[in-house]
């Protein structure tokens, strides 16, 4: 069965908590070199600057992800030092970027990671549009709100959590299913 890459850890994620920590999903979602894959890829079709870079991959997933500033402009000046991409114009008060040769063939040559990261990134709007079903919507504000609510009870015993557990694996089987 091929997993879903919205909801998939990062490889990385485990010592940091993994997926059942408390992260939020931009933290784990991309790594450095995927971002840095992300920025070739949109500078191959326009020289942009750092914050249209970031926009640019917020956009392809509908906002479900958006790399911070942090990670954005360090990569910027590494990719400038390996020759990868150049400042078009060194006296602008806002740095523009545009991709060099040895940026376009790394580009080309991880062609392959490229198009899984765009697939990955493009993942998270379908699931937004389809979380913004309003029956969608109510039916998983309804869980979580009946599950927070059971879980929050201070007595719960070993019974009622093996029934929850199983109410919700018997839920997730049947969504897998449909």
């Amino acid at each position: 069965m091929k997993q879903d890459p919205a909801f998939s850890c990062h490889q990385d994620s485990a010592p940091r908590g993994g997926c059942g920590g408390r992260r939020k999903r931009r933290e784990k979602m991309l790594d450095a070199s995927d971002i840095r894959l992300l920025m070739l890829h949109f500078l191959a079709q326009n020289d942009a600057h750092g914050y249209e870079l970031i926009k640019s991959i917020e956009e392809l997933s509908k906002g479900e992800y958006s790399p911070s500033p942090g990670i954005i402009y360090p990569n910027l000046t590494l990719l400038e030092e390996l020759d990868a991409i150049s400042v078009v114009d060194a006296q602008a008060s806002r740095k523009a970027y545009t991709l060099n040769a040895a940026g376009r063939a790394q580009l080309a040559e991880q062609q392959p990671q490229v198009e899984q990261l765009i697939e990955r990134l493009s993942s998270l709007a379908v699931l937004v549009n389809n979380r913004s079903i309003p029956d969608v919507d109510q039916a998983i504000h309804r869980m979580r709100t009946t599950l927070n609510s059971r879980l929050a009870q201070q007595d719960i015993s070993p019974e009622t959590l093996a029934k929850v557990v199983e109410a919700l694996n018997a839920a997730a089987d049947k969504i897998a299913a449909s």
